[in-house]
């Protein structure tokens, strides 16, 4: 009877633990069906999965601020020289600046095998640097990719003696110190047969084209995104490159980040996954969309940010990105450190690079730099990470970063008299102190006039080359537009850069033999400067700017104190030929304040100007 009892309960459980079993499934796949959640683009079921917004997806990047460039592959092998002799140009670029046809580049595949690589020493020397991200090249122009691809042979794990997973490695180090990994990938390849290898070594000349690249896109490219996503991620960016090639399309583009975004709903894409836009500068907010996460300004800081653009500036530490064995030109860890502080106090990402020797070692001097570097930011890393950009255009002595309630001024240049003068600021201050400083001790604080504030600091500067001081005020920024002046002589010079733009298109332009208002595309834009009178009276007005042959004619107002001048825009030969223009007289009736404005009334070629100054001069 009682093991009757007990073989009846066992059946009893059996059949509650069936049921019960079933139901679950059951009810899995009604939830499934009700919210079919997934981390793709779509779910299971087909329906689209809400995905975060792009705030959402960018937090983590905008947080970051700094993160390391590697430039990796068959290259680090001859290091710049080919044959005995040194070829000029950037390392990665051999294969082409040396002619190198296919079948000789190759044979570097078999040479490549970095025994003293060691990821985790790699992501210790970016995370004790600061950095908060690492983009390496898992495929450049070459073709050679540096990790285990199904898709081809010409691979770290089939072509070369050091049969090691170099991504992989890198995934697990990233993963276990807290560092974000991105791939950089090429879209052209100089390697494969649907896309450039037919044309070698002269494949630039021309720009040929290739009737399969579709084909190589289709069947080669995107599958390999699709391992590197879902084999190596999640991923933070996908930094793509090569997009100049005659193949490349804009509409190529929009779907190759749709693709991506299917893969990864998060990932962040530059915008380089478009047709040629290094910048992003003059365009519409929904070209903007289309040409990617963020704008990838290269060996260039823009002088006055590209504002409502997500940008980073991409640098290299000496000329070259891929290891060339002789290039010593190295930066100085002032210039680092300053240009990271300028980069950061636009509100962008400064992403620096290193290029390992063929050996798998970062040189030495990048090591050098970015531990001083890392030095710098043990101590002053809070005015970096997480910060907004200034509220101020130009200071005179160095770089302002922003967080909720405080202000980081990063000074270059420490005053002598031990007044450190921030114009225009009308908040006010709770407290002043060195960030270098842990005890936090205050810092006396004035106010001048009616905007400025004066904070009396040490008569030495606690770092040479940046020494932070901190300003904690009550609510948000609050600056006044600074006033441009009067020299010595009277004169008034209003230069581009301290332009006040309005409008869609038109932005600030610099390097190049640029230094100007450009992208002036829609004659609804204009540009305005606050002016301070100091005597009143007459003033001549003389403006200067280019205008290529061809786009003349333009007809444009300047306003002053109530006074009107027109001018026609003269062609002076081309958009960085420059030549001063006498507009007429303006009377000004009293000092103080007062607005200049250019503004366009009739734009017939396309263009207005690119507009370098405009200088007032007592008239006699």
């Amino acid at each position: 009877m009682d093991k009757e009892r007990i073989l009846l309960r066992s059946i009893i459980s059996i059949r509650t633990y069936v049921l019960l079993a079933a139901f679950a499934a059951v009810l899995a796949v009604l939830l499934f069906s009700a919210g079919c959640k997934s981390t793709h683009a779509k779910s299971a079921c087909g329906e689209p999965v809400k995905q975060a917004s792009k705030d959402e997806r960018m937090h983590w990047w905008r947080e970051a601020r700094f993160g390391m460039f590697i430039h990796w592959g068959l290259y680090a092998v001859p290091a710049g020289e080919w044959n005995g002799k040194r070829i000029g140009g950037i390392g990665e670029w051999i294969m082409n600046s040396a002619q190198i046809p296919v079948v000789e580049y190759e044979k570097l595949a078999g040479q490549f095998n970095p025994v003293k690589f060691d990821a985790d020493e790699w992501v210790r020397i970016a995370k004790n640097a600061g950095m908060k991200y690492i983009v390496i090249t898992s495929k450049h122009h070459d073709g050679f990719c540096l990790w285990d691809s199904k898709v081809s042979k010409y691979d770290i794990m089939d072509a070369s003696p050091f049969k090691r997973d170099i991504l992989k490695e890198l995934a697990v180090a990233c993963k276990k110190q807290g560092i974000r990994l991105c791939f950089y990938h090429s879209i052209m390849d100089w390697h494969h047969p649907d896309a450039q290898a037919p044309f070698y070594p002269n494949y630039n000349d021309g720009g040929k084209s290739n009737p399969n690249f579709a084909r190589y896109a289709e069947t080669y490219m995107k599958p390999q995104l699709k391992e590197l996503v879902e084999n190596y991620g999640p991923l933070g960016v996908l930094w793509f490159d090569g997009e100049w090639i005659r193949d490349w399309t804009e509409p190529q583009g929009k779907a190759l980040y749709e693709y991506v975004r299917g893969l990864q709903p998060d990932i962040l894409i530059n915008n380089r996954v478009g047709k040629g836009r290094k910048g992003m500068e003059g365009l519409s907010k929904g070209d903007q969309e289309y040409a990617g996460d963020f704008g990838t300004p290269e060996q260039q800081i823009p002088a006055k940010g590209l504002p409502g653009v997500d940008w980073e500036s991409c640098m290299t530490m000496n000329d070259t990105w891929g290891y060339k064995s002789y290039d010593n030109n190295w930066k100085s860890v002032e210039d680092l450190l300053h240009n990271l502080a300028d980069i950061a106090s636009k509100g962008d990402n400064f992403l620096l690079n290193v290029g390992p020797t063929a050996e798998g070692l970062i040189p030495a001097a990048s090591i050098e730099r970015l531990a001083a570097i890392g030095a710098w930011m043990k101590i002053n890393g809070e005015s970096i990470t997480g910060t907004t950009a200034s509220p101020f255009g130009r200071v005179p002595w160095g770089r302002c970063t922003v967080r909720p309630g405080k202000l980081y001024l990063h000074v270059f240049d420490w005053p002598r008299d031990g007044s450190l003068v921030v114009a225009g600021l009308k908040n006010k201050v709770v407290k002043a102190y060195l960030l270098a400083d842990s005890k936090r001790e205050p810092l006396g604080v004035r106010r001048e006039g009616e905007a400025d504030i004066v904070i009396a600091v040490p008569n030495r500067a606690v770092d040479p080359v940046n020494t932070v001081v901190v300003l904690e005020i009550q609510g948000e920024p609050d600056v006044a537009v600074p006033s441009a002046v009067a020299a010595a002589d009277g004169s008034i010079t209003l230069k581009a850069i301290d332009a006040i733009i309005h409008g869609s298109t038109t932005a600030y332009e610099s390097g190049n033999g640029k230094d100007n208002i450009g992208f002036w595309t829609d004659p609804a834009d204009y540009v305005t400067w606050n002016v301070k009178i100091a005597e009143p009276g007459p003033y001549s007005v003389e403006i200067e700017y280019a205008c290529t042959n061809g786009s003349e004619d333009s007809e444009y107002i300047v306003w002053l104190a109530g006074n009107e001048l027109a001018g026609k825009v003269e062609q002076t030969g081309s958009w960085t030929d420059f030549k001063s223009f006498k507009l007429g007289t303006v009377r000004v009736d009293k000092a103080g304040g007062c607005t200049l404005t250019v503004k366009p009334k009739t734009m017939p070629k396309g263009a207005v100007m690119n507009l370098k100054s405009v200088r007032l001069a007592p008239a006699k």
